[in-house]
């Protein structure tokens, strides 16, 4: 009997204890208060908002993922790190007048907020402030910030347009990566740092003429002469992209996970392709690398499924480890006369690779595998005239079943590839088809 009346008075109590942390201080000079009725946050004070390393560090942890409602009061002057992180059912959120800084992490993973206005007294949104509100269809950022965070918007999947004001002088790594629906971007008139130049929907660094945040609407201008790391990186949006022959540089997974993406033409003005710029373009089918470009990077086009041909010009000096990996419907490769190292597992994994063009007469030696088992068994290697006996005993090259010599020294009198031009591609788009043909 005393068992069932101490197993009553714990049920009677349970209520009790959920409440037990509704209220207290988050804060030197700020409480909180949690209403279960409503589900409603209220944070009221005056000063900071105390940080935390972590999300269960948040006092309001229990009640996390019940609340709807973050009323924060006039007086409070910033939102803690990580305070509100994983509140995945908050849908609306009020802040005050008085909020100068909104802290790292402060919203992330609020999948449920759809709107977020910041009022015009906020002068910092930290890294990762609102990263994976994939609800986030709206957000106003006014005219009084002047940083924001790296990855702060991080795919924020339903974000469509975004305005950076004239007040904004810092903008980290890759504020709106994965924000896949975003097709308008504006850089105020008067910001002297950043510019949205011809209206190109894009957000350029000024002083470097670098494209910093692009978008599937993105035109851009021809005065632009990089693209930053991770600039359109999983854009899926994006379907085509004209780079001007302004552009000297392409960054690190610049174009990485644009799956939309189905041709690209890197022009001749471009020297540098960073590692991973172009990973996982899996619509990709269409790809020109123009004779300026030195090196290709690791992983620079790993994962382009679609992709059936890749001509490697002259110019290329060194191919990345994976460069090419999974390229699973690839089947003909022209490797240009100045490659000096591949990679490891370059071209692996792909395997319908039928033809393979290798244009050095000294190929480099292989220490590591680059081509596929089944590469080597059924795929033709087509080598310079004369060089058979070096191919045949070279690390990485001899493992080929199959060893061709073939005359590269064509001549093309014609605009084969249609690029306006007469010049190595189009010789080497010839020995491509006609290698392809045997």
């Amino acid at each position: 009997m005393k068992k069932y009346f101490f197993l009553l008075f714990i049920l009677a109590l349970s209520p009790m204890l959920a409440m037990a942390d509704d209220s207290g201080r988050c804060g030197v000079s700020v409480a909180y208060k949690y209403t279960e009725a409503d589900h409603t946050l209220t944070i009221q004070g005056s000063g900071p908002m105390s940080n935390y390393s972590s999300r269960s560090e948040a006092p309001w942890k229990t009640y996390r993922n019940e609340i709807t409602t973050v009323i924060i009061g006039d007086g409070v002057t910033s939102i803690g790190g990580e305070a509100f992180k994983g509140c995945s059912n908050l849908t609306f959120v009020t802040i005050p007048n008085s909020l100068t800084y909104i802290g790292v992490n402060a919203f992330f993973d609020c999948s449920g907020l759809t709107s977020v206005t910041i009022p015009n007294s906020v002068t910092t949104i930290s890294d990762y402030a609102f990263a994976n509100c994939s609800g986030l269809t709206s957000v106003t950022i006014p005219n009084s910030v002047t940083s924001i965070g790296d990855c702060a918007f991080h795919s924020c999947s339903g974000l469509t347009s975004v305005t950076i004001p004239n007040s904004v002088t810092s903008i980290g790594n890759y504020p709106f990566i994965g924000c896949s629906d975003l097709s308008s971007i504006i850089v105020e008139k008067g910001n002297s740092n950043y510019d949205s130049r011809n209206d190109c929907n894009a957000i350029i660094e000024t002083a470097s003429n670098t494209l910093i945040v692009g978008c599937s609407t993105t035109v851009i201008p021809n005065s632009v002469t990089s693209i930053g790391s991770n600039a359109f990186s999983a854009c899926t949006g994006l379907t085509s992209v004209d780079i001007p022959n302004s552009v000297t540089s392409i960054g690190e997974g610049a174009f990485s996970g644009c799956s939309g993406l189905t041709s690209v033409t890197i022009p001749n003005s471009v020297t540098f392709m960073g590692d991973n710029a172009f990973l996982y373009c899996s619509g990709l089918t269409s790809l020109t690398i123009g004779n300026s470009v030195m090196s290709i990077g690791e992983g620079a086009f790993r994962g382009c499924f679609s992709l059936t041909t890749v001509i490697i010009p002259n110019s290329v000096t060194s191919i990345g480890e994976m460069a090419f990996f999974e390229c699973s419907d690839l089947t003909s490769i022209t490797i240009g006369n100045s490659v000096t190292s591949i990679g490891r597992s370059a071209f692996a994994s792909c395997e319908k690779l039928t033809t393979v063009n290798a244009m050095m007469t000294n190929p480099p030696v292989l220490e590591e595998p680059v081509f596929g088992d089944d590469t080597y068994r059924t795929a033709n290697l087509f080598i310079p005239v004369g060089c058979k006996d070096v191919y045949s005993n070279t690390e990485g090259w001899k493992e080929f079943v199959s060893i061709h010599e073939k005359d590269f020294n064509a001549t093309v009198k014609e605009d084969v590839n249609d690029d306006g031009k007469v010049d190595a591609l189009d010789i080497q788009q010839v020995i491509n088809v006609a290698a392809a043909s045997e």
